[in-house]
């Protein structure tokens, strides 16, 4: 049988890498896909020749619709990235009757509906593995492995980025700033780093993750998102000294009200697994409710490790090219025509228990003031520590964890609490969860 044509559009990081496993893994995937895959296009710009394997076999144009308009070429690898032109090469690609493979999240996250709607109607297939936790096949894990379950909540760590940060913060007592500018010169980080840092690349991951999990269509706007920038090493020090570590966590939960979906940093007890996972790692914990806690860890990111998820998808859409659309596994886990239509809670409407940290005036009657605000808004103390001043310093840092209440409910007390004259710099919040299945 005659090898399936294959049309890659980049040849950056993950482009290149894509090559190299196609080429030096050829026979193996061949006798895993039951025929042979061979890219004979792509579009690039700038690439490093040199760094990637049997590129003489390619013609590579930098016209990336001529790959797509390609009447050869039966599936399409989007690696560019972005939003544009991404979604309009994607959905070109389909109406030529292409399937898809991507790694692109953000396109995924923001134009997913519409896109998978397009593949429905031609009956072909979009895979997008690659696009969340790198080389983890965490999409397949809960679309396919965990089917059988009602899945309760997800928490993951996906954003490499961000864990390296926290981790260096924590193990060697640096300044965020500091560990930032390390990021960026090992590579980890962009020169640009907000996507990363302040929560956008693991909201678009987390909204996919909520998706295929609870069976709703993708709605990142809906995703409340906050960043790891206000992080001080003396919160990370903190949450050492009472058995917490803070990770950067994408949490996506099924409450009787609705689905919580957001992206924060989190105080979790240092004996989780997950609270273990450091450097650019990678980390997604599930519960479902017969299976339990299931947790999938690995390379986040990568040439190979992103390039290994996207070939796994090449040889799904292979393996299913002669099937019947109608019988195919559905993109978002769910029939089209069962997705949910379950309201998406406001953070406001979220329920967790705290981590604050508060500046205050080293005088008498300043906790008792804080602990009345936090007993009016029925706020339940779970511990509380006040800190020793250095010599000559008239203001004392206070620690307290509180059990889990309304942010709505929070919110108003941090409010009242900053109004306190003696309360002299901005409350440090941050949320904890247990995750203990």
């Amino acid at each position: 049988m005659d090898a399936v044509k294959v049309g890659l559009l980049g040849l950056g990081t993950v482009g290149g890498g894509t090559v190299n496993v196609l080429t030096r893994n050829a026979d193996e995937i061949t006798r895993r896909a039951g025929r042979g895959i061979r890219i004979i296009q792509a579009a690039a710009r700038d690439y490093d020749a040199e760094a990637i394997n049997g590129l003489d076999q390619i013609d590579v144009t930098d016209d990336a619709f001529a790959v797509v308009n390609n009447p050869e070429i039966e599936i399409v690898i989007e690696l560019i990235g972005g939003y544009s032109p991404a979604r309009e090469l994607v959905l070109q690609a389909i109406e030529n009757g292409k399937h898809v493979v991507t790694a692109n999240k953000a396109l995924i996250a923001m134009h997913g509906n519409e896109i998978f709607a397009a593949a429905q109607a031609k009956g072909v297939t979009v895979a997008f593995e690659a696009g969340v936790a790198g080389g983890i096949p965490i999409i397949k894990a809960i679309r396919e492995g965990l089917a059988a379950n009602q899945i309760e909540w997800v928490a993951g760590i996906i954003n490499g980025t961000g864990n390296f940060i926290l981790s260096e913060m924590r193990d060697k007592g640096r300044d965020f700033d500091d560990v930032l500018a390390e990021a960026q010169a090992l590579g980890y980080a962009e020169a640009d780093p907000t996507f990363d840092v302040e929560g956008i690349d693991a909201a678009h991951k987390l909204t996919i993750l909520s998706s295929i999990a609870f069976g709703i269509p993708l709605q990142f706007d809906k995703t409340y998102t906050e960043g790891i920038t206000r992080i001080d090493r003396q919160d990370v020090a903190f949450a050492s000294e009472l058995g917490y570590r803070i990770k950067h966590l994408g949490i996506a939960h099924k409450t009787d009200k609705g689905i919580e979906m957001r992206v924060h940093p989190t105080l979790i007890p240092e004996r989780r697994l997950l609270a273990n996972v450091d450097g650019v790692m990678n980390a997604v914990l599930v519960k479902g409710d017969a299976v339990g806690p299931t947790l999938y860890y690995g390379a986040g990111a990568g040439s190979e490790p992103t390039a290994s998820a996207v070939v796994a998808d090449v040889v799904d859409v292979v393996r299913a090219l002669t099937t019947d659309p109608e019988n195919r596994v559905p993109h978002l886990a769910f029939q089209p025509n069962e997705l949910s239509d379950l309201p998406i809670l406001g953070m406001e409407d979220v329920e967790t228990a705290y981590y604050l940290r508060m500046q205050v005036a080293d005088e008498l009657g300043v906790m008792a003031e804080i602990t009345r605000i936090l007993a009016d808004a029925e706020i339940s103390i779970e511990a509380i520590q006040q800190k020793e001043p250095a010599e000559g310093d008239t203001q004392v840092s206070l620690i307290m964890l509180t059990h889990e209440v309304l942010e709505r409910q929070m919110n108003q007390a941090i409010k009242r609490i900053e109004a306190l004259a003696a309360v002299t710099a901005p409350v440090i919040r941050i949320r904890m969860e247990q995750l203990d299945g």
